[in-house]
């Protein structure tokens, strides 16, 4: 993995702003650095090199041969050598050892259509001064991120938000983005002006002009279309298994070792297995391990990884570190958190680049692609036609129990807003999982300041993100637990969970994750797997535990999810009482714009009052609340 930017400028880009820029973006690439600037010094590509295929060759940005193309890549392309081949017989000749340079002659050859035949996960910028126009593709479910800006005709994209603003893109609130929260639409940002390139689009600058156009889709069969489905189960098993083997298999390419993040859970249990299968030496596995017995997962991890024959290294993380480290990580994610499961996710990577590892498996898409949440269980439970009212009731009870540790983030009771009865209008029905974001806004809204805009205040996020989705073509007619896993593959997946829980708490200390089960051969197999094979019961994930049942420990394959949260405060000595309070006296806490800080210290005071099962939702309201702060303070925040 790298680090990007580009700049379409009309007078040219000061070489200090540059130079700003890659110093920011050095984190994401630390093994060297590279710019190209046009004849004409109005635009330029930058590039920050985290090496990991072709070691001593694939220095970028890239040029074609005749010096009219110039490209920048961060991220992977798996499959590279076979598209390479394919190339080579075409006439194309490599300089580079490196998987990158295929992007560079595909687009020769294809043009846009170089986007279809990329996998893995990746955003790519190409200046074709032919076109006059620069292209910048980004992977199809955004695990790698690509922002961009248009300043008074200038246009610039980058890999992070700290390097367009070095560009000189300015620091203001998007108040939208901001109180929006987590159900937000795709390419909203908490920074006025700043947007992401969708997943699964790319976008042509041109004349001082950014134009979106999707190439690829998760495309859910129709209801209709799963009826029709003649498969056996054992069918369908071996279909899922083959696709994510594969794709697991695709990512042990590398000049460097591969490692595996590993916790108690069956997602990153069974790529540690698969991958394990493929390799004659031990993985080498890195657990985050707490001092709280409801949150850790060490001896399941240990055990797992003892059955598979991988090698087993605990990382320990106390209330101290995550209090420390909370503004380090909120800088690198340019977002709010909402619990400290992101900070523990950039110390566990710091202490894996510390072991000296660059690239590792990570277990995140699993759940987003076969319902592995309690929402999405919730939906598949309530959406069961052969379920009785009495059943269901039974099932939710149990669910309810079984999810102590975080049923307040992630089973809420039930919302009624103007919000949630326009969304029952546009889809027919009220989802679980769009209730989780309804919650969470309802319960940080007291918090806002009295002369917020109306228009803010009134600003319905959730509404706004499935207005611009296509819910008619990819929504309508699908079984409604597919409804809402496409939902949250254009939201909360790529806003919340590829950042700050997967590529910018890695890639903070140069480590590359990779993701199998975002790979789309594997979403496609996902979306084909009958509803009642993603959720069985009450029991998410059905498929894949029958998939890779031969590489889990019984543990793991009888155990229901419990989402990666990290533990919440628990008594007057704990180390985030101290974080908050310093935080929330800070100058920039006069300065933000968002939150009433006399009502937001009000409830800190009652943080310990709240029953323990409740606290970790209130307490994610006045991480949010930190977040924000922190934000103001480091990015300057207008």
């Amino acid at each position: 993995m790298c680090g990007i930017f580009a700049a379409m400028t009309r007078d040219g880009l000061p070489s200090d702003r540059c130079d700003q820029a890659l110093k920011l973006l050095e984190h994401r690439g630390p093994d060297g650095t590279g710019t190209w600037t046009s004849r004409d010094g109005t635009w330029t590509l930058g590039h920050t090199r985290l090496s990991i295929i072709g070691l001593r060759h694939g220095s970028q940005p890239m040029t074609s041969p005749d010096g009219a193309v110039h490209v920048v890549v961060n991220g992977e392309f798996y499959g590279y050598r076979e598209l390479r081949e394919q190339l080579r017989s075409s006439g194309y000749r490599f300089t580079t050892d490196s998987d990158s340079e295929i992007a560079l002659h595909l687009y020769d050859q294809r043009g846009m259509q170089t986007a279809t035949q990329l996998r893995g996960e990746f955003a790519v910028v190409i200046a074709d001064e032919r076109q006059q126009a620069m292209f910048a593709i980004r992977d199809r479910f955004g695990v790698k991120p690509l922002y961009y800006a248009v300043v008074n005709g200038d246009v610039f994209f980058a890999s992070e938000i700290k390097a367009l603003l070095a560009l000189g893109v300015p620091a203001k609130w998007d108040l939208e983005g901001v109180t929006g929260g987590f159900g937000r639409s795709h390419e909203k940002t908490e920074f006025d002006g700043i947007s992401t390139v969708p997943p699964g689009c790319y976008a042509i600058a041109r004349d001082g002009n950014v134009r979106i156009y999707p190439y690829w889709d998760w495309e859910m069969p129709t209801a209709e279309e799963m009826q029709a489905d003649t498969r056996s189960e054992a069918e369908v098993v071996d279909d899922f298994r083959e696709a994510l083997r594969d794709a697991v298999k695709q990512r042990l390419v590398a000049d460097v070792e591969v490692a595996s993040y590993l916790s108690g859970g069956i997602d990153s249990c069974a790529v540690l297995g698969l991958a394990q299968q493929e390799m004659d030496r031990p993985i080498r596995a890195f657990t985050l391990t707490f001092d709280n017995a409801l949150y850790d997962e060490a001896s399941i991890a240990e055990a797992q990884a003892k059955r598979v024959g991988a090698s087993y290294h605990p990382i320990p993380i106390t209330g101290r570190e995550i209090a420390d480290s909370f503004a380090d990580a909120v800088w690198h994610a340019e977002t709010q958190m909402f619990n400290g499961h992101g900070v523990a996710k950039f110390l566990l990577s710091r202490a894996v680049r510390n072991a000296g590892i660059k690239v590792v498996f990570t277990g995140e898409g699993a759940d987003e692609m076969l319902g592995g949440y309690p929402y999405f269980r919730v939906d598949a439970v309530n959406n069961d036609p052969t379920m009785t009212p009495e059943q269901r009731v039974k099932l939710l009870d149990e669910m309810l129990g079984a999810n102590a540790a975080t049923r307040a983030l992630m089973m809420p009771e039930r919302v009624s807003s103007p919000e949630m009865q326009a969304i029952e209008r546009r889809l027919g029905w009220l989802p679980a999982t769009l209730n989780v974001a309804a919650s969470q806004a309802n319960s940080i809204a007291p918090f806002f300041r009295d002369d917020l805009p109306a228009s803010v205040r009134e600003f319905q996020p959730l509404v706004s993100a499935l207005d611009r989705l296509p819910v008619a073509q990819r929504v309508v007619g699908r079984d409604r637990l597919n409804q809402m896993l496409y939902v949250n593959a254009k939201t909360v997946m790529p806003n919340f969970i590829l950042n700050y829980l997967a590529d910018r708490m890695e890639m903070a200390h140069s480590i590359e994750g990779r993701v199998p089960f975002l790979d789309h051969h594997v979403a496609e197999a996902a979306a084909r797997v009958p509803v009642s094979m993603k959720v069985k019961g009450i029991r998410e994930k059905h498929v894949l535990r029958e998939a890779a049942k031969d590489v889990l420990i019984p543990e793991v394959y009888d155990r229901q999810k419990h989402p990666f949260t990290t533990p919440p405060t628990r008594n007057p000595n704990d180390p985030m009482l101290e974080f908050y309070r310093d935080t929330f006296a800070s100058q920039a806490a006069k300065d933000q714009p968002i939150f009433d800080m006399t009502r937001v210290s009000a409830a800190l005071d009652q943080l310990l009052e709240v029953p323990a099962d409740q606290r970790i939702a209130v307490e994610g309201n006045l991480q949010r609340v930190a977040s924000v702060v922190v934000m103001q303070d480091l990015f300057d925040m207008a």
